[in-house]
């Protein structure tokens, strides 16, 4: 029998149960994978509490995961059991030995990325591709702010933004965390434990401000995030570490210098099986060639995803935090 994690109810870390499940055989479309490691994101956390209501009360978190087909259903031509796959798509169960999942939301693992890699990086590597690629595209010259900039999406969204030519800030809460973004393409790390970002931002700009600001910390930056814009400057609210946004008179955003504003998602960048493929080869494009290193700093057991979300919620993890079935 295999096991998952199951939250029969909403609340804290403790909420999440090791229990035997039967995942069940593929449906039409469908395939049954083995997996070799799970990502941790704080999507996760959004589902356990309930800020993101889940699909069901019990259910399965996690949506991030990489393993081995062990089969599929009728009408799947493009999978195989034996194939390597990964995904960051919904809904929720990633937190589980094996699991039933759409087989159009996986995509195939390349030679040269190990699965712990692959589940470290699916959700948070797509969502730096879109962010940068799509959401504001960001080319040479451009000045970038990345909050949570030693977080898993922040390491990998400031090394690909130099990559591209972009000057770096970023915003962090230790000096050993300002070490790891400066080491990953932070040319800028800001301590907002000890400074004010939006002043020492526009210290380094030189009152300008920047192009964009990536903010996954939500309530506790969102404000202040939009100070360090420069006009035409454009903000992607991607999170709510902190908590959710306020309501909003946009009438803020003519005031500030016609911002531009958006809440996007990864699930709407990749809702076409096409995109999702064309964000995935993108992404394992640049870890392939050395540009973007995606690094797993953090391993649990699957059994323990309540220590893992402690540690997350704690502010404890930096990079990628993986869940390890076996």
């Amino acid at each position: 029998m295999s096991h998952a994690i199951r939250v029969n109810e909403n609340g804290g870390p403790e909420v999440m149960q090791w229990e035997a499940v039967d995942p069940g055989q593929p449906g039409p479309g469908q395939a049954l994978i083995s997996q070799n490691a799970v990502g941790v994101n704080f999507i996760d956390v959004y589902f356990r509490t309930g800020l993101y209501p889940p699909p069901q009360l019990p259910f399965t978190p996690g949506m991030e995961g990489a393993g081995v087909v062990e089969a599929v259903g009728e009408g799947v031509a493009d999978l195989k059991p034996g194939d390597r796959v990964a995904y960051a798509s919904g809904p929720p169960g990633a937190y589980a030995e094996r699991r039933l999942i759409a087989a159009d939301r996986l995509v195939p693992i390349p030679d040269g990325i190990s699965d712990e890699q692959a589940a470290g990086m699916m959700l948070k590597g797509m969502t730096a591709q879109y962010l940068l690629r799509r959401t504001f595209r960001v080319e040479p010259g451009h000045t970038v702010l990345i909050h949570a900039a030693a977080g898993g999406v922040g390491l990998i969204a400031s090394q690909w933004a130099k990559h591209l030519g972009a000057r770096v800030i970023g915003t962090v809460g230790s000096e050993e965390k300002a070490e790891l973004a400066r080491a990953h393409g932070c040319e800028h790390p800001i301590l907002y434990t000890r400074e004010d970002f939006v002043e020492r931002v526009k210290s380094i700009t030189e009152g300008e401000g920047v192009d964009v600001v990536y903010d996954s910390v939500g309530q506790a930056t969102f404000m202040k995030s939009l100070d360090c814009l420069k006009p035409f400057g454009l903000m992607a609210s991607f999170g709510q570490s902190s908590g959710n946004v306020d309501p909003l008179n946009i009438g803020l955003l003519a005031q500030k210098g016609s911002l531009f504003l958006t809440r996007p998602t990864l699930f709407t960048y990749t809702a076409k099986r096409a995109d999702l493929l064309d964000t995935a080869a993108d992404l394992f494009e640049v870890v392939n060639s050395g540009a973007v290193k995606v690094e797993v700093k953090q391993r649990f057991a699957l059994k323990e995803a309540a220590e893992a979300h402690r540690a997350l919620e704690g502010r404890q993890t930096t990079g990628s935090t993986v869940l390890m079935p076996g």
